[in-house]
């Protein structure tokens, strides 16, 4: 189970075009995003790391979110 508040995710998918969704398939949007959300962190941290700071910056999350989209993360 996600940490991630199901109420907020079955908002976005109502604001975005889903009609209705069922409970199960709320949970398994919130799984699908946590899991995005990790996958983001570490990436952001390797960005962090590699520049030699102690504190994440947006172009840490950017690069992240590049890499991501782009395959070379997963």
């Amino acid at each position: 189970m996600a940490d991630l508040p199901n109420a907020a995710i079955k908002r976005i998918l109502l604001s975005n075009g889903v009609p209705r969704i069922s409970a199960s398939s709320v949970d398994l949007a919130a799984g699908a995003a946590q899991d995005y959300l990790v996958k983001l962190a570490k990436g952001a941290v390797e960005n962090m790391n590699a520049a030699k700071r102690k504190t994440v910056m947006d172009e840490d999350i950017q690069a992240a979110k590049s890499a991501l989209a782009s395959g070379r993360i997963l």
